[in-house]
């Protein structure tokens, strides 16, 4: 499997997991906290595809970009959710692990675009 293939499908992974144990918040939070990770994590995976399929190294830097900020939202909001007690401790590390391999990797395209 190709960078980008992996790359696609760790963020896929990421987002539906997000979803996942999104379902178990509190449905107060269904327009709040809830909302809010599920955008900014499915955001990681769409604006990387977008800058790719571009295939502009202009377009690539500002849509990567974009993917790392949004990658860093979710996973403080994510960090926030765990502190209110919304998700337990293994989903949240999980999390966090597959956010992690995210970021390098969204970082290392950058170094090279860089």
């Amino acid at each position: 499997m190709d960078f980008h293939s992996n790359l696609k499908n760790i963020m896929k992974e990421y987002a539906h997991l997000i979803y996942d144990v999104t379902e178990k918040f509190p449905k107060s939070e269904i327009f709040g906290i809830t909302s809010q990770i599920r955008r900014s994590s499915l955001s990681v995976l769409l604006n990387y595809t977008e800058g790719y399929a571009r295939q502009r190294k202009s377009f690539l830097k500002q849509f990567t970009e974009t993917s790392y900020a949004s990658l860093k939202e979710s996973l403080v909001t994510l960090e926030f959710a765990y502190e209110r007690k919304f998700l337990n401790k293994k989903d949240f590390e999980k999390l966090n692990e597959l956010g992690d391999r995210i970021g390098k990797m969204l970082w290392g395209i950058l170094s090279k675009i860089n």
